[in-house]
């Protein structure tokens, strides 16, 4: 058996690809994304001691990522930020602006068009590969957001990541064992028809 093959027939794309191309269809899916973060930033809890919730919104832009691919994914995420500071109320618990945890936003564009990226390359089609894609995504967003809060807030490292990251792990935990299974699930569904 050739590896030609072997190989799926829907390498190189990104769930998104499955619809019919337009650019109403790209403009509807990275307005469509901005929105599902959004709504997903309504979804939080306050952390005692930090000044971040936890919220649904890093599953959403990494889900948003992945299902989009890097381009649509970076402009979902990057609208998503700016309609915020333009005072949108969609960020973490309805509020606009800049705060001590805009950086985890900046962060969550630059992970959303990494695992965008990822995604074109087959990474959300096994739970292994999808589970290495979304903590990459997570740690995109914490290397970006934690000394972002340092500086905005004045803080040590160590109580950045004490406030910033600790608190959040088990979640995130939890988060990427969604993923695994959903978009492979979404795959094998797609590949079935």
């Amino acid at each position: 058996m050739s590896t030609a093959a072997a190989t799926p027939a829907r390498t190189g794309q990104v769930l998104a690809d499955l619809l019919p191309a337009s650019r109403v269809r790209d403009a509807a899916l990275v307005l469509g994304g901005a929105a599902l973060t959004g709504l997903a930033a309504q979804i939080a809890l306050p952390v005692p001691g930090s000044p971040v919730p936890v919220t649904g919104q890093t599953f959403a832009a990494l889900l948003v990522g992945t299902a989009l691919g890097a381009g649509r994914g970076f402009l979902s995420l990057a609208l998503y930020a700016v309609a915020g500071l333009a005072g949108m109320p969609w960020f973490a618990q309805g509020t606009s602006g800049v705060a001590p945890s805009f950086g985890y936003i900046l962060g969550m564009i630059l992970a959303s068009t990494v695992v965008g990226a990822l995604a074109r390359r087959g990474a959300d089609r096994s739970m292994l590969r999808m589970a290495g894609t979304m903590l990459l995504g997570e740690a995109i967003i914490y290397a970006v957001g934690v000394p972002y809060l340092a500086l905005a807030r004045d803080m040590s490292a160590t109580a950045a990541v004490a406030a910033g990251l600790t608190p959040f792990l088990i979640g995130d935990a939890l988060k990427a064992a969604l993923a695994m299974g959903a978009l492979p699930t979404a795959w094998k569904f797609a590949d079935k028809r």
